[in-house]
């Protein structure tokens, strides 16, 4: 008996959790082929999370998955994003992977950039109301992953670095106005490892650092390593 054949996918890739839980449930029913990865137009850091490109190419390298790397400013990111999906199609990609929980009006730009683009647009984590369900979801399956970055008018410096764990789910918990999964873009993460992982990614050295409305955790070493190092070497907490 043959084997069922499965769509391929590109997952649209930040780095962080979101995108990695909905990957690792898309494996299920997909291929996954690349991780599309929008940048800042100089090429240095992400579009979203502010995480440097290298380091997302090293994630990948962890992954086993190629990271296509697309350069947009915000006014061009539509056009651009476009274009790459359209790239990816005539490679035989056929479906997106997306990270969206619930707010409508990324669910229709999903839908609508992929539908022009011939791409159909798959949403593992939509409608999920009960936030903890996803974290913790992400904990047992045995990702890990860290804060990189948060909203200076919501969450202080004090969260950088911190590791998406129980204690994490009771603490941000009672932080008012906050959403404990950071959909409305309270908090950024950058995941290490897991079940989609072939090796694990050990951060050897970032900083704490503020630009614009943000607190980022800038990652500027990291290294593939088949174990855990202990968390208190993992960074510098400066």
């Amino acid at each position: 008996m043959e084997k069922d054949i499965k769509l391929k996918a590109f997952v649209s890739w930040s780095g962080g959790k979101d995108g990695a839980l909905s990957c690792y449930r898309a494996m299920k029913s997909f291929q996954i082929t690349h991780l599309l990865n929008m940048i800042a137009e100089d090429g240095e850091v992400s579009r979203s999370h502010g995480i440097r490109t290298r380091i997302l190419q090293l994630q990948g390298e962890a992954i086993g998955l190629p990271v296509v790397q697309v350069r947009s400013s915000w006014e061009s990111y539509e056009k651009e994003f476009k274009k790459a999906i359209s790239s990816l199609k005539e490679k035989g990609v056929e479906a997106g992977i997306f990270g969206d929980i619930d707010v409508e009006a990324h669910r229709e730009w999903v839908e609508r950039v992929s539908k022009e683009s011939g791409m159909s647009a798959v949403l593992p984590l939509w409608g999920e109301k009960k936030r903890e369900n996803l974290i913790q979801e992400l904990i047992e399956a045995g990702f890990g992953a860290v804060i990189v970055a948060t909203r200076k008018d919501l969450l202080g410096p004090e969260w950088l670095g911190r590791w998406i764990d129980n204690d994490f789910i009771r603490e941000i918990s009672k932080v008012r106005g906050v959403d404990i999964s950071g959909e409305n873009g309270e908090y950024h993460t950058f995941v290490v490892s897991g079940p989609i992982f072939k090796k694990r990614i050990n951060i050897i050295r970032a900083e704490k650092i503020t630009r614009d409305q943000h607190h980022f955790l800038d990652i500027s070493e990291c290294e593939l390593a088949e174990t855990v190092t202990c968390e208190e070497k993992i960074f510098d907490r400066t």
